[in-house]
């Protein structure tokens, strides 16, 4: 159809793009970007890097180290700015493109979408676009140590400097909120399995493993598990922030005094924990002697602390000891992880049966949806927490991975098409991660196609049988199959691994191919092992559909070929039937679903309050 334009309709269309320039001048983002590149003119430095990132190198981070959503206005939990003297460039993965770039638009700031073709790594713009005999300047508190090196390195050869003492963002925030002070909990051995003496006995044989005297530990899960205390200085994330120097003897303790009780510093006490304030850890570390050998990770200790260190001072660089501790749950630990689970799907059954008895009939949005989530969760007496910000998104919003809704900014939650729900919750006996696609009306057939397969690749990776020593990256082609088939994918992992009443994303293990082409990326699956399972698929503007369950990693048969390995799904709350096309399905496949849904029935059925749940249930995992 032609559209034809009168004088006064180009007018309006002028003053329009007039009053969008303007409001691309007065944005608050892009003032404090001229401001920041005011303070690097003055330190001459060329080129500002801020990560995402806190003084720990922790995935979320809290409101006093936001430094990177402060200047840029993107509020993803993943990303890095770039400031250049005269512009800015933000880089993230595909999990937030959409919303990126919606939050970026007239900043000024240019989004660089990390892996997609063409588009250069942070690391290789800065090489290819800092002068020869320039300045890079960054918080060091907020880069690892591997990083810092390489940031070094690649200035030297540009016979330039690299300026990471001034925190330049911090300088002109001036409302910048204060670092959390959170109270501290203590966990019982009852639930984790291991008391703190015994974990602090097993790191102290790596030690001695790697003739290291001291061990720098600086990774706020790390530290939680190690001392089997817990803190709420990030949102969602049970950690303090603290930093351990662990010796044959003795152990520092460096946290702000205000978030532990006089009770939990007796505690400590007892177990030979001397507590030291925080930031004195910079000066400690300083005193280490020339024979001193020190046990650190290089890719989650800061930068500006390493740095701190004597020269003559030899450094050990591993993998924090803990952290493939902390990932193999034990024995007491995985009965917990299995009742933790039980708790949630009580809690989203009767979520989804209230939903889908309300919908088109009260107004339902979704941030209202997401509160009510958290209702049914509460409910619980071992509920502590979220494990992280849930992901409610009806229709198109469903197509970002990470959408978020506000209260002043969410949509309807309509009788048609579906609902994506993305939640977990901390509780004594773990933390859970779920994310179920809920038909709220009627579907299409494509939708249901889509649902389809997604829940196919779900299952596949469910049910794999696969030699000991395979990781992660060997599975991940099981998931995204019969996407790949269709010509489909999805731009995020398929599965991460999950803390103890801790971090919801906790490494080293993962499920993703990426992570074979990555530097250390290839983790092998080992027994214990608590990981997602979430494939997704999302069309822009359209809608998006995740399955997710979580599964603990076990041993299977073993025989002359060797051990095998295989999962143990802990989630229990059923898959959205209405969704489903039976005839994609293999034989095999729809056995296993069925059987699923009839554990998920017996197990749940009588947690439930009422009959009519019940009957619900019942009718949600029929045999298909």
């Amino acid at each position: 159809m032609e559209t034809l334009f009168t004088g006064n309709c180009i007018a309006g269309k002028a003053a329009f793009t007039e009053k969008r320039k303007e409001a691309w001048r007065m944005n608050a983002n892009r003032v404090r970007i001229e401001k920041l590149q005011q303070e690097m003119a003055a330190a001459g430095m060329d080129m500002y890097l801020v990560p995402t990132a806190d003084f720990h190198q922790s995935e979320y981070v809290g409101a006093y180290f936001k430094v990177r959503a402060w200047l840029s206005g993107f509020t993803g939990s993943a990303g890095t700015l770039v400031v250049t003297r005269d512009h800015a460039y933000l880089w993230t993965d595909g999990r937030y493109f959409i919303q990126a770039g919606r939050e970026l638009e007239d900043t000024g700031v240019t989004l660089m979408k990390m892996r997609e073709e063409g588009v250069l790594t942070v690391d290789e713009f800065l090489e290819e676009n800092l002068p020869q005999g320039g300045c890079l300047g960054c918080d060091g508190r907020t880069i690892s140590v591997s990083q810092g090196k390489a940031y070094a390195d690649m200035m030297e050869k540009k016979q330039g400097c690299f300026l990471c003492q001034d925190d330049l963002g911090g300088k002109i925030w001036n409302d910048r909120p204060m670092m959390s002070r959170e109270q501290a909990f203590l966990v019982d051995v009852k639930y984790v399995g291991r008391s703190r003496e015994e974990k602090l006995a097993d790191v102290r044989s790596i030690m001695r493993e790697n003739r290291a005297d001291i061990h720098l530990l600086s990774s706020l899960d790390d530290i939680a598990w190690l001392l089997n205390i817990r803190g709420n200085d990030i949102e969602c994330n049970p950690v303090i922030l603290s930093y351990v120097i662990l010796t044959e003897k003795d152990v520092f303790f460096y946290v702000q005094e205000e978030a532990v009780s006089l009770e939990i510093r007796a505690e400590l006490e007892k177990s030979g924990i001397t507590m030291l304030p925080y930031y004195q850890v910079y000066e400690d570390v300083k005193k280490f002697a020339d024979k001193d050998t020190v046990l650190l990770d290089e890719a989650v200790v800061n930068y500006a602390l390493f740095e701190n260190i004597p020269g003559g001072v030899k450094t050990v660089n591993c993998i924090n000891p803990s952290k493939p501790m902390k990932a193999m749950k034990n024995e007491v630990e995985r009965e917990n992880v299995r009742a933790a689970h039980i708790k949630d799907a009580k809690a989203m059954c009767r979520f989804i049966y209230w939903l889908k008895q309300n919908v088109g009939k009260e107004e339902i949005t979704e941030y209202s949806a997401a509160q009510k989530s958290f209702q049914f969760r509460a409910q619980d007496p071992d509920f502590l927490d979220l494990s992280f910000g849930t992901i409610c998104a009806y229709g198109p919003n469903a197509a970002m991975c990470h959408y978020a809704p506000t209260e002043d900014a969410c949509a309807n939650v309509e009788p048609k098409g579906f609902f994506l729900i993305d939640s977990g919750g901390q509780y004594w006996q773990g933390t859970t991660d779920i994310t179920r696609t809920i038909a709220v009306g009627e579907l299409t057939q494509e939708q249901k196609e889509h649902f389809t397969l997604v829940l196919k690749g779900n299952i596949r990776l469910a049910t794999a049988k696969f030699m000991y020593g395979m990781g992660g990256a060997h599975l991940d082609c099981l998931a995204r199959g019969p996407l790949w088939e269709r010509g489909l994918d999805f731009n995020h992992g398929t599965g991460h691994g999950v803390g103890f009443l801790l971090n919801v994303h906790e490494g080293p293990q993962n499920i993703n191919w990426n992570s074979a082409i990555r530097p250390g990326g290839y983790v092998p699956l080992e027994e214990g092992v608590l990981i997602s399972d979430e494939p997704g698929l999302y069309l822009e503007g359209r809608y998006g559909i995740r399955c997710e369950n979580l599964l603990l990693c076990r041993k299977g048969e073993k025989n002359a070929y060797g051990q095998f390995m295989e999962f143990e799904v802990v989630t229990l709350v059923p898959f959205e039937r209405e969704a489903i096309l039976p005839e994609l399905l293999g034989a095999e496949e729809l056995a296993w679903l069925n059987a699923y849904h009839r554990h998920v029935y017996e197990t749940i059925a009588p947690l439930l309050d009422s009959q009519e749940e019940r009957e619900w249930l019942k009718e949600a995992t029929a045999e298909i």
